[in-house]
């Protein structure tokens, strides 16, 4: 199922501050489109349905990308349990149901990769979804998230709205969140290898194991990802969106390492969870459906530390939700 977005449609980018939100508003910009619209946290509180309702009837817009929501790693999921489930699951429902009410063409949902159960055989098929339990450091998230997906689902079944989801893998890149007690593995871990640089400190420690295995995707692949399934799918079944190859935590910690403070040793606090055993999808449905990721790891660290640095030259990379 093929959708022709024009140039000129109005483009809802829910969520533009935040990693991917900033992404995808870059990515619609170099593809040439004009009216890509946006509001701050001031402006529009994504949990009310009044606000959000209000706003897209002032905005009509045609196409949206709801890529907000409040985000973190295992601390943050564990220490504010509350925050995750509540947002998350009011911000899908605000702009979801605002979607519907003032006919918008064609919504993308993103979710994320901890919707699949804990021990879910890899790499993860999109039909594991609810087939056992959940890894409990996210089980909020993880349950805001499936409820998202079966919001889109239950509109497109009861009204015949065109809204897909679509499940990124662990993201990183430009944008990124770089506080210590909110962000994701591979920016927290760049994190604590520019403090030990800057601080003069060879070691540096690492949480868990090491042993479990992650897969890490560009954002700025995620954004073309979006691009392409907003153009190009239209199935009830969301689809998974990753590089289907992984790596353990400490191979991670060494590549980090190496581009940021190669005379650091690791260390591992084993009495921090590990989380998930593994977790790589299985994008198979997307390569299918003729997409694949372009931007390789090491290249991706690398640039995601340069912009690191240049923001750390101005003012301190400050926490992003939506």
């Amino acid at each position: 199922m093929q959708t022709v977005v024009p140039q000129d449609a109005r483009i809802y980018v829910a969520g533009h501050t935040g990693l991917v939100g900033g992404a995808i508003v870059r990515r619609l910009q170099q593809a040439g489109f004009t009216n890509i619209l946006t509001a701050s946290r001031k402006q529009l509180d994504l949990r009310d349905q009044s606000e959000v309702s209000h706003w897209f009837k002032a905005n009509r817009p045609e196409y949206v990308y709801l890529v907000a929501g409040t985000v973190g790693g295992i601390m943050a999921n564990s220490t504010r349990p509350a925050e995750f489930i509540y947002d998350n699951m009011m911000i899908h429902g605000t702009v979801v149901h605002a979607s519907y009410e003032y006919e918008v063409k064609k919504l993308l949902y993103l979710g994320s990769s901890c919707i699949y159960p804990r021990e879910a055989t890899q790499p993860i098929t999109e039909d594991e979804l609810l087939q056992g339990r959940l890894e409990p450091t996210n089980e909020w998230y993880a349950i805001a998230k499936i409820a998202g997906i079966k919001l889109c689902q239950a509109y497109r079944k009861q009204y015949g709205c065109d809204f897909i989801s679509a499940m990124p893998t662990n993201l990183y890149g430009p944008g990124d969140n770089f506080d210590l007690t909110s962000s994701h593995v591979l920016p927290a871990l760049m994190r604590r290898f520019h403090d030990a640089k800057q601080n003069g400190i060879d070691e540096v420690e690492i949480w868990g194991t090491g042993s479990p295995k992650r897969e890490f995707l560009h954002v700025d692949d995620l954004a073309d990802a979006c691009m392409h399934l907003m153009a190009n799918y239209g199935d009830e079944q969301h689809i998974n969106v990753g590089t289907g190859v992984d790596l353990s935590i400490k191979e991670l910690a060494e590549k980090i390492r190496d581009v940021v403070h190669p005379a650091a040793q690791l260390t591992f606090d084993t009495s921090k969870p590990d989380g998930t055993p593994r977790k790589v999808l299985n994008v198979d449905k997307l390569t299918a459906n003729g997409w694949k990721a372009s931007i390789d790891l090491d290249s991706g660290i690398k640039s995601t530390y340069e912009w690191f640095l240049q923001q750390m030259s101005g003012n301190e990379p400050h926490l992003r939700g939506y």
